[in-house]
């Protein structure tokens, strides 16, 4: 007799689910429990943030686990919230994947061209399915506002926007799944929203494309919190003839089960944390964001999608996930690096047949590993297969690679100080230096002037204003400095930058926005913003380009809680708080 779903072990399925992890993350020393309240709002994100930005080396890097989570209204939620719980190191991750670091690249590889078939369930032996919420439900208490989603950089945010949040849709015509990581604003205990990246041409996008041919509403699932093999294949990016749930068992070895949702005709997996049923509008669309982003900056209003809500599903222990994302290094990155990586090398090694590859390395920090990918070759690897593979990272994504350098053994890539000197003492301009015109300019601050770009050579000087640096306002940082010294945790050591400020696209609207989602105030932005539901738009159409709450020359305003660009100093850095003697 088969073993029921609910009983199964790791052993039975081949992979580990989102609790299972957790306890060996415990075990593992890789777990730092918060048992005191914490605010959702204000505290959670900027506190673990100083991971990042406090000079907390990697390998001291943990995941968090709060039990004791509030709002800023006074709230108290009875779900758990995780952050830096998948990839908060190269260890955490390793637990997750279930190999070894060394082989984690081949690992991808491997599942990349030996896709599994996930296996189908029934409704009741589901996890996901031990509690199910929907019609006047959704209203009283148990939608969207009964999940502690917090706000990734107060100050900035209008709004909680899950992170973590896994969105599973199906192509009308030919009934694949895509499952994508695409934010997801908070707007009514029934409505949230759907920004998925319509410059890398994601999944969800396309499928929106073909639904909105159709005239009808997108059925979606969105997943919070899984299996962590489930959250790895999330963020890849994988041949449109594959559903993400193939190459989740490629990953391990074994069917994912998967389980029908309640009420739209989509497979979810069955061990997920918290599953968001629902339709996307494709006929409207409304405002969303600010919110701050993987690129380092703000990403300003836009006309994006939203979806109603039909269902929320979830286990009886369900666990909320998070991950701390905008600016890199980030849990987010952390996710996406080694998944970025092995498709480059599966791409250029399996497809063009390139010999003398030895990796390919998308720098992290500040970069969101899009702009910048090094390519450590062999020695004796001919002029022209280092060509091609350059051109052929380039051309991978359309909006991937500004900056293609390759280098030899010898030099760390990981290591920009090493990267500069190989450049600087190895390469002759006139010579070694090719620029590839009409590239995409793809996720970071889109331009006023020219949306156009190029690899390679480019002016990186700031030529028009900007917007703010998405990290959590300066006294939002500082009182979770507070909270970490009563902690008891190691002195921090900021690194530029550790809070967000101004850089000239900031106005009164959107501080007002902001505002009110630190006072926990967000539902009425949501109220105001479907006031200005439109039919005529393009996604991603930036209200600023539409003169909906632009700023004027009179309107830019300063962080109350830092400094604009022009007053950063070196001595407007400097941390306030301090450790007690």
């Amino acid at each position: 007799m088969a073993t029921k779903i609910k009983d199964q072990t790791a052993s039975d399925r081949g992979y580990v689910d989102l609790h299972e992890h957790i306890a060996a993350l415990r075990k593992a020393g890789l777990l730092f429990e918060v048992d005191r309240e914490i605010n959702k709002d204000t505290e959670m994100h900027p506190l673990v943030r100083w991971q990042y930005r406090g000079g907390v080396e990697e390998e001291d890097r943990k995941a968090w686990l709060f039990t004791n989570v509030s709002d800023a209204k006074g709230r108290k939620y009875d779900i758990p919230v995780l952050v830096g719980g998948l990839a908060a190191n190269s260890a955490v991750y390793k637990l997750g994947m279930g190999c070894e670091l060394d082989e984690i690249k081949e690992t991808w590889i491997r599942a990349l061209n030996n896709p599994i078939d996930p296996h189908e369930v029934p409704f009741d032996e589901a996890p996901c399915h031990d509690l199910v919420y929907e019609g006047d439900d959704l209203l009283n208490g148990h939608g969207v506002d009964q999940i502690p989603v917090p706000i990734s950089s107060p100050g900035w945010d209008n709004a909680p926007y899950f992170a973590a949040s896994h969105f599973i849709t199906k192509d009308p015509n030919t009934g694949i799944q895509n499952m994508g990581n695409y934010r997801s604003m908070v707007k009514a205990p029934n409505r949230v929203g759907f920004n998925p990246s319509i410059e890398l041409r994601t999944g969800g996008y396309m499928h929106w494309e073909e639904w909105k041919k159709r005239g009808e509403p997108m059925p979606c699932a969105i997943v919070i919190g899984a299996p962590p093999i489930v959250s790895f294949t999330a963020v890849q990016k994988v041949p449109e003839k594959f559903d993400e749930f193939q190459i989740s068992g490629g990953l391990c070895g074994k069917p994912l089960n998967v389980v029908r949702a309640k009420t739209v005709d989509i497979l979810v997996p069955a061990e997920a944390e918290i599953v968001i049923e629902g339709y996307i509008s494709t006929d409207l669309l409304e405002p969303e964001a600010p919110f701050g982003e993987s690129h380092g900056h703000v990403n300003l209003q836009e006309y994006n999608g939203f979806m109603d809500v039909t269902a929320v599903t979830r286990r009886k222990d369900a666990v909320m996930v998070s991950w701390v994302s905008q600016v890199t290094p980030s849990e987010s990155s952390a996710i996406k690096r080694p998944a970025y990586e092995a498709a480059q090398m599966e791409h250029l090694r399996d497809h063009l047949g390139i010999k003398g590859i030895k990796h390919v390395s998308t720098h992290e920090p500040l970069t969101s590993l899009h702009k910048l990918i090094i390519a450590v070759v062999d020695r004796d690897m001919p002029r022209t297969e280092i060509w091609r593979a350059l051109y052929g990272i380039a051309s991978l994504r359309r909006a991937e690679g500004k900056w293609v350098i390759a280098v030899n053994e010898d030099i760390d890539p990981d290591d920009t100080n090493a990267v500069f000197w190989a450049m600087s003492y190895r390469c002759k301009p006139h010579r070694d230096v090719e620029i590839l015109k009409n590239k995409d300019e793809g996720h970071g601050p889109r331009s006023m002037q020219d949306s156009n770009d190029s690899a390679v050579l480019i002016d990186a000087t700031l030529k028009e204003t900007y917007p703010p640096v998405s990290l959590p306002k300066r006294q939002y940082m500082e009182r979770a400095a507070e909270i970490w010294y009563e902690l008891g945790l190691p002195k921090l050591k900021p690194q530029r930058p550790w809070y967000g400020y101004d850089m000239g696209e900031w106005n009164e609207d959107l501080e007002t926005m902001a505002q009110r989602a630190v006072r926990g105030d967000y539902w009425q932005t949501g109220e105001i913003i479907a006031q200005k539901r439109r039919g005529d738009l393009k996604m991603n159409t930036e209200v600023r380009t539409l003169g909906e709450g632009t700023p004027g020359a009179g309107d830019r305003t300063k962080d109350k809680g830092g400094l604009t660009w022009d007053g950063l100093t070196d001595a407007s850095h400097s941390l306030q708080v301090q450790p007690k003697e």
